[in-house]
């Protein structure tokens, strides 16, 4: 199992080896993890870390110039699993990504097969350090 790494708000550590992250630097309580469900706004890879830490699942997009059927499209999932966070990513490489502890996922085409079938095979998966936690 990979040693997961706690640090305070605004601590440096060494950059992510994917965008987004998939483990590693993460904060610890009272400022992650974050409730589960849909988000609005960014939020940073060293919250969502410790969510992926607990085997959740992260939905991502990266639209600049908006993409409201997509959205509506990811936020769906947060309303059928229960580990789930859908956030926008500005600065990936593709319109959507998915993360779960030491896995992502990136493509631009809406595939919902694909989703489901990450989310199945990776969400309170044991490779995570607290698959259990909720």
């Amino acid at each position: 199992m990979m040693r997961t790494f706690h640090i305070k708000f605004g601590e440096y550590h060494p950059e992510y080896n994917s965008v987004p992250g998939t483990s590693g630097w993460h904060y610890g309580a009272p400022d992650a993890p974050i409730p589960w469900g849909v988000y609005k706004q960014f939020v940073p890879d060293e919250v969502l870390i410790h969510n992926l830490e607990h085997a959740g699942i992260g939905i991502h997009y990266n639209c600049p110039d908006g993409c409201p059927e997509l959205v509506s499209q990811l936020e769906a999932f947060a309303r059928r699993y229960s580990k789930i966070i859908v956030s926008p990513y500005p600065g990936m490489d593709t319109r959507i990504g998915l993360t779960a502890w030491t896995f992502i996922d990136k493509f631009d085409a809406y595939d919902e097969a694909r989703i489901v079938a990450f989310i199945e095979d990776h969400m309170n998966s044991p490779e995570a350090p607290e698959p259990f936690v909720p």
